[in-house]
Formats: structure tokens, C-alpha cells, sequence
């Protein structure tokens, strides 16, 4: 399991995939998964999620929680 850090949505992409952007900086691409996914979550450009980075590719992750405020 890889860390999660919390990122804003800069983009929405084709295929439910989202364009964030980490608090370092760093652009990743991430998709919306388990019940976030199940529960049809819209995310729009400037939204705060909690992503989690995969071990394996460092720029991508996917969307596990959507952050309040």
C-alpha cells in the first residue's frame, strides 16, 4: 500500500480520469475507485481529494476520498 496525500483537480479527462495536482506540486493522473466510485462522485476543477499514489508509477493514483472545505 502506498501513502495518501491530499492533491486539488486541475482537469477532468475522458474515461472518468481526473488531471491532480499533489500538494508538492507534482501533476498526476487518477481515476475514482471502490466506493467512490460506486457512489458516482463528481469531481470538478479545484475540488480537494485524497489520492493515493501507486508503489510502482509515481504519477498515477486513484481517488479515495473527497475532502470537505
Amino acid at each position: 500500500m502506498s501513502k495518501a496525500v491530499d492533491a486539488e483537480v486541475v482537469e477532468l479527462l475522458p474515461s472518468a480520469a481526473y488531471r491532480l495536482r499533489l500538494e508538492n506540486e507534482d501533476v498526476v493522473l487518477a481515476h475514482a475507485a471502490g466506493p467512490t466510485k460506486a457512489n458516482f462522485l463528481r469531481l470538478r476543477p479545484g475540488d480537494r481529494v485524497r489520492v493515493e499514489l501507486s508503489p510502482r508509477d509515481k504519477t498515477r493514483g486513484r481517488i479515495i476520498e473527497l475532502l470537505k472545505g
